[in-house]
């Protein structure tokens, strides 16, 4: 029997990076995972470039053509919601999130973000991280709640801040980093959501058997 696939949606602004890494690891067999749908909030992020070239679906929401965040949201989780994601992947997307967005998809919208969190939310926050003369930093996948970076810890890498190290340098090592987690995160949620649905399964198939045998599933306390 073959094993699904999970489907994932990824929110983008910019480059596209992750976004490649994750098409990358797909198309190696490293990881489950099939993205259903590349959303940007820019009409000309790189990242839109990448998708199509992959031949991936690609739309635009924006902003500015709405008159109110809530009527954005509804709109960026009407592109979302048509490619049926198990999952939704925050890669460089760079706007808040409210309940207009989240609420359609609970507990299945992550993001990656270039520090370790909680230090350091944010914009630039390699910048934020020399300023403030740490050792270490890195870079942090967790999931989205409605706050700055807030959300609770998925996974961290950490990342040396070397001794003449800019922002360029330093943005560069965690970009690896960010990569490599960002993937391996996905492919661990994807294996829970495997476990669980083939629990789901096995635990229908015993029920059905018991209704079918004449039994019955009770819930509760029995009555005396």
């Amino acid at each position: 029997m073959s094993i699904r696939s999970i489907r994932l949606a990824v929110l983008v602004s910019g480059r596209g990076s992750n976004l490649q890494a994750i098409v990358d690891a797909a198309r190696a067999g490293r990881l489950q995972a099939s993205v259903e749908v590349v959303v940007s909030d820019v009409a000309d992020a790189p990242a839109l470039a990448r998708a199509r070239a992959g031949g991936i679906p690609a739309a635009v929401v924006r902003r500015r053509d709405y008159p109110s965040r809530a009527e954005f949201e509804l709109a960026l989780a009407g592109a979302v919601e048509r490619a049926r994601p198990d999952l939704v992947v925050l890669a460089g997307f760079m706007r808040l999130l409210g309940p207009a967005f989240l609420d359609r998809f609970p507990g299945r919208v992550i993001n990656i973000h270039p520090s370790l969190l909680p230090a350091f939310p944010g914009l630039e926050a390699q910048k934020q991280a020399l300023e403030y003369g740490v050792r270490f930093t890195g870079c942090t996948v967790h999931y989205v709640d409605y706050g700055m970076d807030s959300g609770a810890i998925i996974d961290q890498r950490v990342v040396e801040v070397m001794p003449g190290d800019d922002g360029d340098s330093l943005s560069a090592r965690i970009l690896e980093q960010e990569h490599e987690l960002l993937v391996d995160v996905i492919r661990r949620i994807g294996a829970q959501m495997k476990m669980d649905e083939k629990t789901g399964e096995e635990t229908g198939k015993q029920m059905s058997g018991a209704i079918s045998e004449g039994g019955c599933v009770r819930h509760g306390r029995e009555q005396a």
